[in-house]
């Protein structure tokens, strides 16, 4: 069960709010939407090492590179400067790089330094985005997967290796630190008109590569909602993960052909030593090990999020992949048509 934070005051109105990742999706999404909304009425503390693409006077940006050795005590100085009481940490890469050893130093080495100065500062709380991911694809998972199931997502895969490790570094942290809130927020995959990540560009193909016999069920999660997950986070005091999923699941199929997009089954004998090839030559979005994540299920349960934080999506599987699918169509008519 979680530890909920009842007992605890509601921070202070003069306090502000750290987002370290200003630079990526999730992130920019998060700062602009606190920064429009009236009733949020405290200022947004933005660390990252590149500036945001959009500005606001609730807004300040302030250059911090978690790659650093010195990161730590930079950003311990910035919450305490900035009466920083909350830090919701989402500087995370939303699909794998062929720069491995620098996705595990701005992830879990970056963690340790955001988790170290949340430490130094006496912070109230922490909020950290990760995957569903993290559980695996596997023949042998659940229908749905809940918060207790084990983390077993290859050892073999780099990408999802470092989140299993950052969310090892929250847990160890939230049992050295009771009295600071640890909030991990487990997201499916992320659709909607804006987003890029991994789905959207396999979604993106003309001819979208799946596994001969195998139709696994998958569910998404709007973007919105995803914004919405990390507002209840801020606002309720729950220490404990949390999927966060939309409603329902379809088969990967149906979502191809919802799409207007063509199944291109492929024999999996060959298609992983193939994708794993074009990896390496620069020529696929990711490596061989992710096709366990279009040939296997690995679908979460959304109830924890429902009871404990109160989150119950606006948007269903098929509302957040027919939003994508829209602004994509909008986007090639855009292309297509000369500017005058």
């Amino acid at each position: 069960m979680a530890r909920k934070q009842t007992g605890r005051q509601a921070a202070p109105i003069s306090s502000s709010i750290a987002i370290v990742g200003v630079s990526n999706f999730v992130g920019v999404r998060l700062a602009d939407t606190l920064a429009k909304d009236p009733k949020f009425g405290r200022r947004v503390i933005a660390l990252d090492s590149r500036e945001p693409a959009f500005s606001s006077e609730r807004v300040q940006f302030l250059k911090v590179d978690l790659t650093q050795p010195t990161a730590d005590s930079t950003i311990a100085e910035i919450l305490r400067s900035h009466n920083c009481d909350t830090v919701v940490h989402v500087s995370f890469f939303g699909q794998p790089t062929r720069d491995e050893s620098y996705a595990h130093e701005l992830e879990v080495i970056g963690t340790m330094h955001v988790l170290n100065a949340c430490a130094q500062a006496g912070v109230r709380k922490i909020i950290i985005a990760s995957s569903t991911a993290v559980y695996g694809a596997s023949p042998r998972n659940p229908n749905f997967l809940t918060e207790e199931h084990p983390l077993s997502g290859s050892k073999n895969y780099r990408y999802i290796r470092d989140k299993i490790e950052v969310e090892n570094l929250a847990k160890r942290f939230r049992e050295a630190h009771p009295e600071i809130i640890m909030t991990v927020l487990r997201f499916a995959m992320i659709l909607g008109p804006t987003v890029e990540n991994l789905a959207t560009q396999y979604f993106r193909r003309l001819f979208v590569p799946t596994l001969l016999g195998h139709d696994p069920l998958v569910q998404f999660l709007h973007e919105d909602d995803a914004v919405r997950a990390f507002r209840l986070a801020i606002e309720k005091n729950c220490s404990d993960a949390y999927n966060v999923v939309g409603k329902g699941v379809l088969p990967l199929s149906t979502v191809i052909s919802l799409m207007g997009r063509v199944n291109l089954p492929l024999m999996h004998s060959f298609a992983y030593p193939i994708i794993s090839g074009l990896w390496l030559l620069n020529a696929a979005d990711a490596p061989g090990q992710h096709l366990d994540y279009i040939r296997y299920l690995w679908v979460a349960d959304g109830e924890k999020a429902k009871r404990e934080l109160g989150f119950e999506p606006r948007y269903s599987t098929k509302e957040a992949a027919m939003g994508f699918a829209g602004a994509e169509r909008l986007r090639r008519i855009h292309l297509a048509v000369p500017e005058p």
